[in-house]
Formats: C-alpha cells, structure tokens, sequence
C-alpha cells in the first residue's frame, strides 16, 4: 500500500501489475475499505492492471478535512482520476459497489469519454432517501461507528455468508470501528443528497462504445433488486444480472462468480470483427499500453503519405484485433511475439525485448523463450537474441 496527497489529504491506494496491461479501478463500499477486493486480485491481474483506494476516512486513508466542507460525487470522482493520472492511463474501466457504484456514476455523467466500461453493482441512481441517511449520520456522530457497526454489518452479508465464516462479522466490524465518524456521517449526508436518475441515458449515448453492466445480489436489503431495475432503466436498460443468495458485497460473498462476470465484461468484444471491422481507437488504445506512448507518437510523427495508411492498418489488425482479445494474456502474446521474432531475427525484436519489460517478463521466461528459438529456429538465431537482450539490459552479472 501505498500513499498519494490529492487536494491536501493522503489517499492510500495499491497499484498492481505491469503498465503495460489495461487499468481496471475498484471502488469500494461504505464502511468497508480496499480489502473488499483482496479475493477478485489473482483473477484480475494476469490480464488487468488494478488501482484500488480506500475513500475517505475509511482503511488508512485520512479524514475529510473538518473544514472541508461537504463531500460530493464529483470530489470523489475527481480523487479516482487523480489516482488515474499518477498511474499514467487516459482511459480506464471502473467496478464499484455501493458507494463506489455512486462514483462510477459521477464518472459516467462528466468523464465518459475516460472510461472502456463500467460495472455497477449493488447501488442505484437513488439509494434509500435523504432522511434515512440523515438519522445514520446523526446516531455516528453520537454513538461512534464501533458502536455501531454490530447493527450496520450484518446488513453487508445473507445469513449464509457469516454462517460458513463465521469470524466475517467480527472482522469486518473491527474494520468499520477504525473509520473516522465525521468522514463516515458526511458521505452518508451525500448519499442523501445524490440523485443521478435523469443524468445517465445522454453521456452513454453520446460515448456508446462504454459497456455498461449492472450486478447487484437477491439477499440485498440496502440495494434491493428493484434499485438496480431502476439504475438500468437510467443506463438506458444496461443488462442487470442478480445473484441469487448473495447480498450487498458479492466480492467477499461470491468473489469467484463476480470475478467470472468481471472478465467477461471487460473483455472486448471481437464476435462482429468479420461484420464490422477493428476500432482504430481501441487498437490505437492498445497499441500505447504495450509500447509505451512515447513510440507511438514516434511512429506516427514519422509516417508520411506513403506509410501512414500501413500504421493505421497495423493499429487496427495488430493492436486492436490480436493484442486486444482476451483469448491470450498480454504477456503470452508477448512471449509468443518474442520467440517468433527472434526466430526470424527480425528488426523488431528489440522493440519487444523492451516490451516485455513493460509487461513484466521475468529473466527466467525470457530465457526459456529463447533458449527454445535455440532448439527450433537454431543457435545462431538465439545467440543474437541473447546478445541484444543483453544490450538491453536483461540479465545481471555473475559473481
């Protein structure tokens, strides 16, 4: 973990995997704090980077300032794309639950043109109304979240959940008992202040290329099913799919089945390809993720009328069909990439020996790799591609 200062305050955050690989942000609920993700990491990170924060006075991120003012959508939106910025990505996709769905929200309705898809689960346009929120606010402020986390956090979780864990209550209460009270009452004074019903349907259409998808659990009572029935309608009949069993934090309740949906969703969509053909955009997307932005912008400073139609061919083909299916991770293609390169002792083996760098390749695969060129594309070839690897950077001397 880690820490960053946005707007004066310190946020804690973990920022996982190569930067090379396309950012995934997770926003977590209220009351709890990043760990809520823990489970979803091993699915996520051999094909996403992962940036994941803790909200204001929650895990070991500081309190709203008392001077501060209130807390809005658009301040937490804007700490997620400071977060964003540091980890040097222009576009993003964004999972939220609850409160973190309230921030996707936000994202979709000013910053749409940043996002590659959204998933929002187990939140709404409207959650419960402002004078629940009000008392909860209240009775923090008198009573000190400790207090009154044994009442709130068994609202988290269906009776089956702390049935099979039995210690999940305890451990999540303990949490809770650490937020900062005035942090907590002032987020929840936002929710009773937040309504995006009517704030959706027009950045969506205008950005169609987003992929929405809802996801909530049919054991929710904070966020029941008829509140994500309501937030589809407002996405513009986004598809909504409810867990059966599972109530308002399916990470920690059904990490597997959530991190399936995940991926999927994420994944591009390649089925019309034939019909349709390759987003530029997404190649072009792509294409800067894995070679860094500094060699595309190269490449297409120095394409002229001659060439200039092959670079746009290659983004397409190259970055946006091949690299940007999921079938493969991003480092099996590069190792694939790799191997064919130095077997043909092409130009552009040093390019992807920096690559996969930025991938992260360790020195022992990248010597697998080659040692393989060795066997069946023959000695020579490996013993130039040692040689450049080396030039590069790769390995480390003995003794």
């Amino acid at each position: 973990m880690v820490f960053l200062n946005v707007d004066g305050r310190s946020v804690a955050y973990r920022l996982l995997g190569p930067e090379a690989l396309p950012l995934v942000v997770l926003a977590h609920p209220l009351g709890m704090s990043q760990a809520v993700w823990d489970e979803l990491l091993p699915a996520l990170l051999p094909r996403y980077r992962v940036l994941t924060w803790d909200l204001p006075g929650h895990g070991a991120s500081q309190a709203w300032p008392a001077e501060g003012g209130e807390i809005t959508p658009a301040a937490l939106a804007r700490e997620a794309l400071a977060l964003v910025e540091h980890a040097g990505a222009s576009r993003f996709h964004f999972v939220g639950t609850s409160i973190g769905g309230v921030v996707g929200q936000q994202l979709i309705s000013e910053h749409a043109e940043r996002l590659c898809s959204v998933t929002l689960t187990n939140t709404g346009a409207v959650i419960g109304n402002a004078e629940l929120w009000s008392t909860r606010a209240e009775r923090i402020r008198q009573e000190g979240l400790a207090a009154m986390a044994e009442e709130i956090v068994p609202r988290w979780f269906a009776p089956a959940c702390f049935e099979a864990e039995p210690a999940l209550k305890a451990g999540w209460c303990t949490q809770m008992g650490r937020g900062d009270d005035e942090s907590y009452a002032r987020l929840c004074e936002m929710l009773g202040r937040t309504d995006f019903r009517g704030k959706l349907k027009g950045p969506l259409a205008e950005h169609p290329g987003i992929g929405v998808h809802l996801l909530g659990g049919s054991a929710d009572v904070a966020t029941p099913p008829e509140t994500l029935q309501a937030l589809a309608a407002e996405c513009g009949g986004a598809p909504l799919e409810i867990l059966e069993g599972i109530a308002h934090v399916p990470s920690v309740e059904a990490p597997a089945a959530m991190a399936k949906r995940l991926l999927l969703w994420m994944a591009s969509e390649r089925e019309d390809v034939g019909e349709h053909g390759v987003s530029y955009a997404d190649g072009l997307e792509t294409r800067k993720q894995v070679l860094g932005e500094e060699h595309v912008a190269r490449a297409s400073r120095n394409a002229n009328s001659l060439d200039a139609p092959f670079q746009q061919m290659i983004t397409r083909l190259a970055w946006g069909e091949l690299w940007s299916n999921d079938d493969l991770t991003r480092r099996e293609r590069s190792l694939i990439t790799t191997g064919i390169l130095a077997a043909l002792g092409r130009e552009e083996l040093t390019l992807h020996l920096k690559t996969a760098k930025r991938i992260g390749l360790s020195e022992a695969e990248l010597r697998q790799v080659l040692m393989h060129v060795a066997i069946y594309a023959g000695v020579p070839a490996a013993n130039h591609a040692f040689a450049l690897a080396k030039e590069l950077g790769w390995g480390e001397e003995l003794g």
